[in-house]
């Protein structure tokens, strides 16, 4: 049963790193670059979540979890640590703002819908918007944002109008390897969790049909993106509701981090039979 495991777990990780590697290529990182990351995962999963219960985690056993030497568990200790530039900050922060401004109904016009928004003043502005959802970060920082992604636009006489409902950077590769880094893996951690907690499993689907034709793919798309961001709004809105940020009143102990992620993917038939 072990090999079995090993040899499914091979195949995973080999459909797993592919288009993983493909961005790692595209954007100049080779091989030896990727291995000292890997290891320093290695480490750092073995140091925090594979101790013996009541003990401190040793170097020597983290050297035994892993595989590696104990020189090289204090070489990649000894690394420095990554940095993302801000860019899952910024996606956090800026999809806050955005999940506000659709569902706040102090922030919507007479027909529910997101309001065209004065930057400064009294009542419901844009300040105030990203007051409430974004804490003290200043709100031309987080309208500067908007405006660069494309999610909102200045009108001509100085007030913000909502353009995309969704955070999706439009450009500047940081960002947009930032939500790879944050998405990815809370996939990646439900499937994991469906391995080892069987009841009850996480919600985890997907439709797939490998022989559309071309012509039905605009289509497809649009029906995916519509009916996907109507069901994340929904939901925001629910999440919101229980969220002790947002709502201080809601009721409840302890603290989790919780929500839902839908993806749309294509490719040629033979991608995935490769897989």
């Amino acid at each position: 049963m072990k090999t079995q495991v090993t040899q499914a777990l091979s195949a995973a990780i080999i459909s797993l790193l592919r288009p993983l590697v493909k961005i790692l290529l595209r954007n100049g990182i080779p091989y030896g670059a990727f291995a000292d990351i890997a290891k320093r995962v290695y480490v750092e999963t073995a140091t925090k979540e594979f101790a013996i219960t009541g003990r401190k985690q040793s170097n020597s056993r983290v050297s035994i979890v892993t595989g590696l030497s104990r020189k090289e568990v204090l070489r990649v200790k000894r690394l420095p640590p990554p940095d993302d530039l801000g860019a899952v900050e910024r996606y956090n922060r800026a999809a806050r703002v955005l999940g506000g401004w659709i569902r706040d109904r102090r922030f919507a016009d007479p027909y529910g819908d997101p309001a065209v928004l004065r930057l400064e003043g009294k009542g419901a502005t844009f300040a105030e918007l990203v007051k409430t959802y974004s804490g003290d970060e200043p709100a031309r920082a987080v309208l500067d944002e908007l405006l660069r992604v494309g999610a909102a636009e200045r009108l001509a006489d100085g007030r913000v109008r909502l353009v995309e409902r969704a955070y999706i950077p439009k450009g500047g590769e940081v960002d947009k390897i930032g939500i790879l880094g944050v998405d990815v893996a809370d996939l990646v951690s439900t499937i994991d969790n469906n391995i080892v907690r069987r009841d009850p499993p996480f919600f985890q689907r997907k439709v797939c049909y490998d022989n559309l034709p071309v012509e039905a793919i605009p289509e497809l798309r649009m029906q995916a993106n519509g009916r996907a961001q109507r069901l994340l709004e929904a939901l925001d809105l629910w999440m919101s509701g229980h969220d002790r940020d947002t709502n201080p009143q809601a009721s409840g102990t302890g603290r989790v981090r919780a929500g839902v992620g839908i993806y749309y993917f294509e490719g040629e038939p033979s991608e995935e039979k490769e897989s």
